[in-house]
């Protein structure tokens, strides 16, 4: 047999389900249950009854499904898979701040690890922050870790945000300078750009999306040239999915390495053996449920 049936037999035998990041490699998008962002496949976690998630992605995505199911076994397919921008804050830099300002709500970008979101009083996604950050009742709000993400919310809210100075990495390298000679090299282009960009990209796009929201828009667009700003895995399925529509990098292609740890042999290792299984204590898990129901809730 090949790998890939090997892996559809392992998954059926085990009740297993395959989630799978839009930042993940072609080929790992294809053996996918549900391909999609973190709000999504966070409710396809909370909501599947599978004994077992394989969650192809990176640490604090394997722990969200986790918390959200904690009945059944997670499995992360390459322990070092981890997010730089989670591991930017630590639980006592967050307590250290919270102590500065005692008034404020804590809301975290679900790019966080559990330790962070333990101590949150709710999490968010790039799609529905500005509707938590209005949600909570505080009038000061501290976000962690995105300062670029907590820079695109403050434009939309009459709060006070207090944000944490990390960054992603990937969103991080697009440059204003690359984004401008590509507009100038297609025109006709509609620029999409992640919040997650920094405000001067942002300033530039026609609109700016959360990876499931580019993958709707240009569903639904009668455009057919896009420039895409953001990981370069969205642009591998917005090709597959939209073969009448042409879609481009809005300057060079942008990687992030963790997100493309994952491989057919890695997945079909933890199918096997069950391997690498996301270990969280009940209180952590119980911490951590509270501010995940709020950005469920506010979606």
């Amino acid at each position: 047999m090949s790998i890939l049936q090997d892996i559809h037999h392992l998954k059926q035998s085990k009740q297993a389900l395959i989630l799978v990041h839009n930042y993940q490699r072609p080929e790992i998008q294809e053996i996918a249950d549900f391909l999609g962002d973190s709000l999504e496949l966070s409710r396809r976690a909370a909501q599947s009854d599978a004994r077992i998630i394989v969650f192809c992605g990176v640490r604090f995505m394997a722990e969200t499904a986790k918390i959200l199911s904690p009945d059944k076994k997670v499995l992360l397919p390459v322990r070092e898979a981890g997010c730089p921008m989670a591991e930017m804050i630590s639980p006592e830099e967050l307590k250290k701040l919270k102590a500065r300002y005692p008034g404020a709500a804590v809301v975290s970008y679900v790019n966080t690890n559990a330790d962070i979101k333990a101590l949150s009083d709710a999490c968010c996604t790039s799609s529905n922050a500005v509707r938590v950050i209005n949600h909570v009742p505080a009038r000061q709000i501290i976000f962690t870790p995105d300062g670029n993400l907590a820079s695109w919310c403050q434009r939309f809210v009459d709060k006070e945000i207090i944000p944490w100075n990390g960054y992603c990495y990937v969103h991080q390298r697009i440059s204003e300078k690359e984004v401008q000679q590509a507009k100038q090299r297609m025109p006709d282009a509609l620029l999409l750009v992640h919040p997650e960009c920094r405000p001067g990209v942002i300033d530039l796009a026609d609109e700016v999306l959360s990876t499931n929201q580019m993958v709707e828009f240009v569903r639904q667009s009668g455009k057919k040239r896009f420039l895409i700003a953001t990981e370069e895995g969205l642009i591998s399925r917005l090709k597959r999915e939209n073969p009448g529509k042409e879609f481009y990098a809005a300057g060079t292609i942008k990687i992030c390495r963790n997100m493309k740890l994952t491989t057919l042999e890695d997945v079909y290792l933890a199918l096997k053996h069950e391997q690498y299984p996301v270990h969280l204590s009940e209180d952590t898990i119980r911490s951590c449920q509270k501010a995940l129901q709020v950005m469920i809730a506010c979606d």
